[in-house]
């Protein structure tokens, strides 16, 4: 989930070129951040700083980067940073990334849990080591000291990450020499090939101001990174191993806000274009999913959070357009109910970011039981693009909000599309998200904005909003919600609207905002009467459908696209999330305790 950032090259400007792409990767994590350097010999370092070259200088903070600056770090020709979100140990300058060990020679920057580091940490206590955090990752550092003792620098390294259990990814580097070793298993890291110089981060976005030449580290994998070379070995082994470089093909997209006060509006007005672009450009991909699924003997799709919900949707999807039986699973628990998977299996992970730990696992525990593995995945060469046997681009371009939006669009008119392949009426399909553009662009013209923004100023205040819907507008509830709650941290619960007798209604109270989805489709009359169940009791209905109807306190017009109005409905969801947050004073782009991609289980 953190960002890592590391150069090792010719220009002296080493903090500066970490700090910028430190930047780029705040969205992984901005609790705490920090940047590590060793000054070069003869530089004019500012403000008391130790004029010894063989010693590290680190400067951390708590907080986002914002208007921060490294000015003050001395010329350095290596170096690494690190965006934080903290698993072990609380929010402080201490906790932040880099960390040394006592004499600080030895800088580290982790991502990931160290399983063992209650044990790990007690050897070392013994040993007369000290500690200034409460992290896990601390403990690296002084193991990285220990084997130094007897080990050259990068056999230090690999020994110490060898005794690290669990899923890590470690960038290291010694004030002794202008190299940085880098190390992942399970977390990703990514090498970044210039003319004199060379990178290591932990998405490869990142790296695009400097060069399109990568290599995507693999588990159980060591790079050694100098200005002029990059060696690969095997992590368990030690051993040589042989390095080939792939280029990114990403089309250069602006991810400049433009007009646009944060990413997240963005992100939402460039849905229609995405939805556009996918259907002139991605149906050999719907035919090819279709393909998959035609010649499996049971298909699933797992995702987590957003993805998980554009899971579900498919199974109705797919019932509905092709009727064909889909499986849909929560990736964190797809792995305690898989043991009916067999060689004719078809698992498709679904996942914005390519990096999600849990579906990484839950395909790998998949893929141990013969099944055939699909991915959806908007990041080129992420490790579940490069693990699937399938690989499919969602094709949203690049997604800096935390929020997932344009993402989950993409989801969904790609399933949309496979499905109607499945069917053998792909044109039917491609009309349909066709309608879905317009209709999305549609409610993000003004006079819709700003009767979003009118309701999200009445209900601001409200501590409860209940969703609900049934059919296809069950999953678009449930995601709906979670828009609202994970940036405007107002309670937001989706429910299916024929569960309200059975224990929900007991929640609604006067004045309770209640937002029904009702899509002119075969669910219209039973959600209506979902609705006047709910008011019966006193909530506040907003009806998000085509026509008003006199049971809504407030409606939200959405044009009809058929089954593809599940997108104009949560894009109609996700204004209403953003403007409550604008009224609530919170930054939409960076939620607390979120991140973009989630790479801890």
């Amino acid at each position: 989930m953190c960002g890592i950032f590391g150069y090792v090259g010719k220009r002296s400007n080493a903090a500066q070129i970490v700090f910028e792409g430190l930047k780029c990767l705040e969205y992984r994590g901005y609790d705490s951040w920090g940047v590590a350097v060793v000054p070069t010999v003869g530089s004019n370092i500012k403000n008391q700083i130790s004029k010894t070259s063989n010693r590290i200088i680190v400067k951390k903070r708590i907080g986002k980067i914002g208007g921060a600056a490294v000015n003050e770090l001395p010329a350095s020709h290596f170096g690494f940073g690190h965006t934080r979100w903290a698993t072990h140990g609380g929010v402080t300058e201490k906790n932040a990334h880099p960390h040394l060990n006592e004499e600080k020679t030895i800088a580290i920057v982790h991502n990931g849990i160290i399983e063992n580091y209650t044990e790990l940490k007690q050897h070392l206590l013994k040993k007369k080591h000290s500690f200034s955090s409460e992290t896990d990752s601390e403990i690296s550092a002084h193991l990285i000291e220990d084997y130094g003792k007897r080990n050259d620098f990068p056999e230090a390294v690999r020994k110490a990450f060898v005794d690290l259990h669990g899923l890590n990814a470690l960038i290291s580097f010694s004030a002794k020499e202008n190299r940085l070793v880098g190390i992942r298993n399970g977390s990703p890291l990514v090498v970044g090939f210039g003319k004199g110089e060379n990178f290591i981060a932990s998405d490869a976005s990142a790296l695009l101001p400097h060069t399109r030449q990568v290599y995507y580290l693999e588990d159980d994998e060591m790079v050694v990174i100098k200005d002029k070379s990059v060696a690969l070995f095997d992590a368990k082994t030690g051993k040589r191993k042989n390095l080939k470089k792939q280029t990114l093909k990403w089309k250069q997209e602006s991810d400049r806000l433009g007009s646009f006060k944060h990413y997240m509006l963005k992100e939402i007005h460039e849905q229609p274009a995405v939805l556009s672009r996918i259907v002139k450009e991605d149906l050999v991909q719907a035919k090819r999913l279709a393909s998959e699924m035609e010649k499996s003997y049971g298909t699933y799709f797992v995702g987590c959070g957003t993805a998980a919900y554009a899971c579900m949707a498919g199974s109705y999807l797919f019932s509905a357009i092709a009727q064909r039986h889909v499986n849909w699973a929560v990736a964190s628990e797809f792995g305690f109910q898989l043991e009916f998977l067999t060689k004719k299996s078809f698992v498709t992970a679904i996942s914005q970011s390519g990096e999600t730990m849990d579906t990484i696992e839950a395909i790998k525990k998949s893929r141990a039981k013969g099944a055939r593995i699909g991915g959806l995945i908007n990041v080129e060469g992420s490790t579940l693009h490069r693990t699937a046997d399938v690989p499919l681009g969602l094709h949203a371009g690049i997604e800096k909000g935390v929020c997932s939006t344009k993402a989950f669009a993409s989801m969904i008119s790609h399933l949309i599309l496979a499905a109607y392949a499945c069917s053998h009426k792909l044109d039917e399909g491609v009309f349909l998200i066709k309608q879905a553009a317009e209709s999305s662009k549609k409610l993000l013209q003004k006079d819709s904005i700003d009767r979003l923004k009118f309701l999200a100023k009445k209900i601001q205040h409200n501590e409860h909003i209940f969703v609900v819907g049934r059919g296809l507008s069950y999953p678009t509830s449930l995601e709906a919600a979670l828009k609202i709650k994970e940036i405007s941290y107002i309670h937001a619960e989706g429910f299916a609207a024929g569960e309200l007798k059975h224990g929900v209604i007991a929640l609604i109270e006067k004045g309770t905002p209640c937002m029904v989805f009702a899509p002119s489709d075969e669910t219209y009359f039973e959600n209506i009467a979902g609705a006047m169940e709910m008011k019966a009791r006193g909530g506040y209905i907003i009806g998000v459908s085509e026509k008003n109807h006199e049971v809504f306190d407030y409606h939200i017009p959405v044009k009809q696209a058929g089954i593809a109005t599940i997108i104009p409905n949560v894009v109609a969801a996700q204004l209403l999330a953003y403007y409550l947050t604008l009224e609530k004073g919170f930054d939409p782009d960076k939620p607390r305790n979120l991140a973009k991609s989630v790479t801890v289980k």
